[in-house]
């Protein structure tokens, strides 16, 4: 099914939200960020954005569904006077969903007591399937080989010297042309892991604006933080997937030598990470029953 535009309403729920987060200063230290980028990795079943609205609701949450999926998927029940938990949806603006803990029934599959999945699931075969649907897109990846200590690269408009940052489309119809390469001597869960980071350099803006993609203009950030909203993007791509990548080995280094995060925009990266998902073919799979659909 096409993706359907985020109505008004919608945006100024995210607009309000997060003026919210900046008002309020919530992330900003270095370790709350990695908390929350943490907590944001074992919600698989929520676009990032929305488990970030409900770490906010509640801290602490270790899973949530909605009823309709408590009741089909887990044969379990809402208990009385439970409060639910708020998430944005398409249209909506907003849906309900429900802790665990205010749920009842059959006991909980392996999956919601232990969310992450299995180290080391990434295959050549799902590389190549991947790599198709991004060609679909406008971007084109690519197995170079190269030496050991390099991952890989992202340009814009088929140019060939690095950095290139020119000229992504203006135009919704039509889409830009992006080389994605990635080194071909890698194992494919590194392989996956630079295309997420790659992937991550273009919808996070640092490429320029793209209205094909729906990418807005965002001000230049410095090396260091560009790095730095990237590699939060594939940690998150990558462990809500099963793929342990170097991004965290990345984050905590940051975290240990960092108070704050400084002015790395939350919402940015949360938003870049879904759209990565969806241009992957994975993402948010909550459902809520025939009387909201899945967008």
């Amino acid at each position: 099914m096409a993706l359907k535009p985020i109505d008004r309403t919608e945006e100024a729920a995210i607009s309000l939200l997060t003026h919210l987060i900046h008002n309020t200063r919530l992330f900003q230290k270095s370790a709350d960020y990695m908390a929350l980028l943490d907590f944001t990795a074992k919600m698989r079943n929520f676009a990032p954005f929305n488990a970030m609205l409900l770490n906010i609701q509640k801290p602490g949450l270790q899973y949530a569904a909605s009823q309709h999926d408590w009741r089909n998927q887990f044969n379990r029940t809402i208990k009385d006077e439970s409060r639910p938990l708020l998430i944005l949806w398409p249209f909506g603006p907003v849906a309900l969903v429900y802790d665990v803990a205010d749920t009842e029934g059959a006991d909980l599959p392996e999956t919601v007591l232990n969310p992450f999945p299995a180290i080391g699931e990434m295959k050549e075969w799902k590389i190549k399937g991947y790599t198709a649907l991004l060609k679909k897109k406008g971007i084109e990846v690519r197995l170079i080989e190269y030496g050991g200590g390099k991952a890989g690269s992202v340009q814009a408009n088929g140019a060939e010297e690095e950095p290139v940052i020119k000229h992504p489309s203006y135009d919704a119809k039509t889409p830009s042309r992006y080389i994605i390469r990635v080194n071909s001597t890698h194992d494919p869960n590194t392989q996956f892991a630079t295309i997420a980071h790659e992937l991550a350099h273009i919808f996070l803006g640092h490429l320029g604006k793209d209205q094909y993609l729906k990418i807005p203009k965002r001000p230049r950030p410095t090396h260091e933080l560009a790095e730095l909203e990237a590699e939060s993007v594939s940690y998150l791509v990558c462990e809500r997937n099963g793929v342990h990548s170097k991004a965290e080995a990345y984050l905590v280094e940051y975290v240990n030598d960092h108070e704050a995060v400084g002015n790395l925009d939350q919402y940015a990266v949360l938003k870049a990470a879904g759209q990565v998902e969806n241009a992957l073919g994975l993402g948010e799979m909550v459902s809520f029953g025939p009387a909201i659909r899945r967008n």
